[in-house]
């Protein structure tokens, strides 16, 4: 059997779109056994880069081998066929097909003429059993969390038997026993002579899986680090291309009202029981814990949009308990939902429109818009919140920070007295997290109760006043800042 120094090796890779250039002459090499992480802000060029090598995008120039030969995949099953794998952070799963269905879309086994739906079911089974998903392979897609979603996206592309797997920020929406379960699979996967390259804005866990590092900064190539061992700080400078200060604000002191109560909350699928918390004008409270433990769906039903079987939510001392989103943004009670692109934006709508859906009371005048008002009230907040976009643009062209600053744009202008934030920062690279830290810091400021579910400990950690650590859908514990740390909420987090 042939051996190679590097599986793959792409020399002076250029592309552009028109006169703008958007990738400056890469050279990148992945060798066998190796995670070699691929790092840089939104907007980098490591998605054009991976995409390229997945045959989705074609360069405008240089060169690509594969294996020692030349390689030039015109589409993605043209890469896939000659073993890359690609795992998108955005998920493209059918919901209306079975997981078994989505492992293998447009590959299934046959036998006699049909699918064999007995073989495929094994395969996509044993593949689920490699993630410690017991769950079954038949069951649709439809109604999973999105951190299951995301291991099923892995599953299917360990079922290719890819000598090159691209994963684009693949814990993104895992809690920590999901993500040990992936590293440990990675590192099968090594031994196997598996090259990987590892697309994260988790920068705690590239020193846990690389071998090497690559950074990226406005097209080009900056970095290399030739060990995964680097400190957080060195790799964040040569991300952003300046010194790093410090990432979290100081934290606004809380007044003594208390805005938002939740007395008992219990949901009728028994997701989350019998909780209760308060969080103070000015506070940021944090809720933490590990996926399935109930957070997401807590947080749905204090906003109205998931039912309520028990229990009350209480603004200001009176009981608003919402049976709508409608009711709880009446109240001043509204949600920046975990999976912006499906929930919180509408993409093929513009920045404007985006902004305005919320406040179309605020800019109609008897039941009309006119096209300047809309303008005016959409650039007066796309400047306050820093959106790097015009009114015009598309919103599903902007990078993740900035749909999220839509997002927050388009809620905060109702002036809300709670803003339940979840997973604030999701697949939002390090120079756009400073930003929205800055927001929510700012939120506080005003006399905003702020809510914040997050999987990543250290963001939970840096920005909130108090933390409630769930667990199984129960309330393990509410943490003062001082006693909270990455240990006690652990420990709270497994009880």
């Amino acid at each position: 059997m042939t051996t190679y120094s590097s599986i793959l090796s792409l020399r002076g890779i250029q592309k552009s779109y028109g006169p703008v250039k958007v990738l400056h002459g890469i050279d990148f090499d992945v060798r066998p056994g190796e995670v070699v992480a691929l790092l840089g802000e939104n907007g980098a060029g490591k998605s054009t880069l991976s995409n390229i090598i997945s045959g989705t995008v074609q360069p405008s120039a240089g060169d690509m081998t594969w294996l020692g030969a030349a390689y030039a995949p015109a589409t993605p099953r043209a890469a896939m066929d000659s073993g890359v794998g690609m795992i998108h952070q955005e998920l493209k799963l059918l919901p209306k097909l079975s997981i078994a269905e989505n492992i293998f879309l447009g590959r299934y086994p046959m036998k006699g003429g049909r699918i064999d739906r007995r073989a495929m079911e094994e395969r996509a089974r044993a593949g689920l059993h490699r993630l410690g998903l017991d769950i079954s392979p038949d069951r649709l897609v439809e109604g999973l969390s999105t951190g299951r979603q995301q291991l099923i996206e892995i599953a299917k592309a360990l079922t290719l038997n890819a000598r090159l797997l691209i994963l684009d920020e693949p814990t993104a929406a895992l809690g920590g026993d999901e993500t040990q379960l992936l590293f440990q699979q990675i590192q099968r996967l090594k031994l196997e002579g598996v090259g990987i390259v590892y697309i994260s804005h988790r920068l705690e866990e590239i020193r846990l899986i690389a071998d090497r590092i690559v950074v990226m900064r406005d097209g080009a190539k900056v970095k290399e680090f030739a060990n995964g061992d680097v400190p957080v700080r060195t790799i964040v400078e040569a991300m952003v291309g300046r010194p790093l200060e410090r990432m979290f604000p100081a934290l606004p002191a809380a007044a003594d009202e208390v805005t938002l109560e939740v007395r008992d909350l219990t949901s009728p699928s028994n997701s989350f029981r019998n909780i209760s918390f308060t969080v103070r004008k000015g506070e940021i409270f944090g809720i933490a814990g590990l996926m399935g433990a109930g957070r997401t769906e807590l947080v749905r039903a204090i906003t109205g949009a998931d039912p309520i079987s028990a229990g009350e939510v209480l603004l200001h001392g009176k009981p608003v308990t919402p049976r709508s989103p409608i009711d709880a943004i009446r109240n001043g009670i509204v949600l920046v939902p975990e999976d912006r692109k499906l929930q919180g934006v509408v993409l093929d709508h513009s920045i404007a429109e985006n902004i305005a859906y919320a406040n179309l009371g605020r800019i109609s005048r008897k039941g009309w818009i006119s096209s300047r008002r809309l303008r005016q009230f959409a650039d007066e907040y796309i400047r306050r919140f820093g959106v790097k976009g015009r009114g015009e643009q598309k919103a599903g062209e902007l990078s993740g920070g900035n749909q999220q600053k839509v997002v927050l744009a388009k809620w905060l202008a109702r002036k809300p007295r709670v803003v339940v934030l979840d997973e604030p920062t999701r697949g939002i690279d390090v120079g756009a997290r400073s930003s929205i830290y800055d927001l929510i810091i700012d939120l506080a400021r005003e006399g905003v109760a702020v809510v914040v579910v997050s999987s990543d400990l250290e963001e939970v950690l840096g920005v909130s006043s108090r933390i409630m650590v769930m667990a199984q859908g129960k309330q393990a514990g509410i943490l003062d800042r001082k006693d909270a740390n990455d240990v006690s909420v652990m420990e709270l987090a497994t009880i």
